[in-house]
This record gives C-alpha cells, sequence and structure tokens, in this order.
C-alpha cells in the first residue's frame, strides 16, 4: 500500500546572492540580462504581468510546487520568504483554478514580497493591481483553489521552460521574466557592461539614420550567399 505524501516538502535553507549581486541588476531590462547570459533565460511569452509594471523587479528567488488545483505551498512560501524575496510557484501549468487572488497578493506586500510568478493562473485582477506588486502568470480564472497539498517550497521547479532554484535572482519587466542562477550571477554582472556598451553604440547610429547595420552588409558581400535565379 502505497502512503499518503506528507503535506508538504521543505528546504528552509539555501544559499542566497548578496547585496551587491541584487544591487547590480536594478533597473537592468530583461533583454539585456538575456544578451548578458548568451541568449536565453527568459520565461515562456504566455507568462506575462498582469499589468504594465513601473519599474523593473528585482529580487531572490523562493520557490514552491503546488499540486493542481492546491496552494498551500504557496502561502509556505509566503511565510517562509524574506523581504525582497520573489515568490515563484510552478503548477505544472494547470489551468483549472488559479492559485493566488488579492488577498493573498496583499499578504506578500505586507511581508516586502517583490512579486509573483506562476505559470498558473490567478483572479482579482482589480484587487491586485490595487496591491500594487507584479504578477506574472499564464492567465486568469474566478476558479479558487484548495489549501490540501501535497507540495513543496525551496526546492528546484521549472516554469515556463526554465529551471529555477531559490536563491536564484529574477528579473521582471513589461517584456516579460529573465531568472539569473545565482552561481552565474557575477559572471552575467560583468558581462552586462559589454552588452550595455553595444545597445548604446547602436542606439546612438539608429538616431544618427543608420539603416543597416554593418554585419549583414558583411555578410550580403561574403562567399556564404549563394545566388539563384
Amino acid at each position: 500500500m502505497i502512503k499518503d505524501p506528507p503535506l508538504l516538502t521543505m528546504r528552509r535553507a539555501f544559499e542566497r546572492p548578496t547585496a551587491l549581486e541584487i544591487a547590480g541588476f536594478a533597473n537592468v531590462p530583461t533583454g539585456h540580462a538575456v544578451d548578458a547570459l548568451g541568449g536565453r533565460g527568459a520565461l515562456d511569452y504566455r507568462i506575462k504581468p498582469l499589468a504594465p509594471i513601473q519599474s523593473v523587479m528585482v529580487g531572490v528567488a523562493i520557490t514552491c510546487h503546488c499540486g493542481p488545483a492546491d496552494n498551500l505551498a504557496l502561502f509556505a512560501a509566503l511565510a517562509e520568504a524574506r523581504s525582497g524575496d520573489v515568490l515563484i510557484a510552478s503548477t505544472d501549468g494547470f489551468a483549472g483554478t488559479s492559485i493566488t487572488g488579492d488577498l493573498l497578493m496583499g499578504m506578500a506586500r505586507n511581508r516586502g514580497v517583490k512579486g509573483l510568478v506562476t505559470d498558473g493562473l490567478a483572479r482579482d485582477v482589480a484587487g491586485i493591481l490595487g496591491v500594487g506588486l507584479p504578477v506574472y502568470c499564464g492567465g486568469l480564472s474566478p476558479n479558487s483553489p484548495a489549501r490540501n497539498g501535497p507540495g513543496s517550497v525551496g526546492l528546484p521547479v521549472v516554469v515556463g521552460g526554465v529551471a529555477i532554484e531559490s536563491g536564484d535572482i529574477v528579473i521582471g519587466d513589461d517584456d516579460g521574466v529573465v531568472v539569473i542562477p545565482r552561481r552565474a550571477a557575477n559572471d552575467v554582472l560583468a558581462r552586462l557592461s559589454d552588452v550595455r556598451a553595444a545597445e548604446s553604440s547602436l542606439e546612438v547610429k539608429v538616431k544618427a539614420c543608420l539603416e543597416i547595420p554593418d554585419f549583414i552588409r558583411s555578410v550580403l558581400v561574403s562567399d556564404r550567399i549563394v545566388e539563384v535565379s
């Protein structure tokens, strides 16, 4: 006979990025972060903010995995969250019920949480917008979840096709969400200066009426082009 699983499996202790590492990503657009990661790191395009956000969201991931139609683990993650954390809730894309609403997000704001990212659904849009925290989700449904478990907190999850661990750095803006693995934070920060310089240089050229960038001109006159008629 298979025993019932525990209500929650929790890992409370995990390594966190330093305050300097977190501060280094302040106001970094997700596009720059992706470029510094080598072109990847963004969650699935369907995970978007409920409304345009006023500034870039940057915080430390605290993960949870919620079973279908259940958000007990999300409440447990909320209880474990520190000021500056971002709640990351994996639902395996379950779309039968919401996973959060305005009251849970109000409690998250009261704890100093920076926002929520989930592949699940949300509800109470007007109330959530009133709370003022960014909520990135896969959609909306008025259906409500139960709080029965099982679930996990602090363990690795996959949200929007990206593996996320508690302690990773989460960046969100109107384009979506990017996750910086904690162990790669310093390397990504080091590459950001080159990304910024390249973006700034090209922006100046575009404002000066650039029509075609040099790299495609080089390709078009190279021996890697085959002409057909």
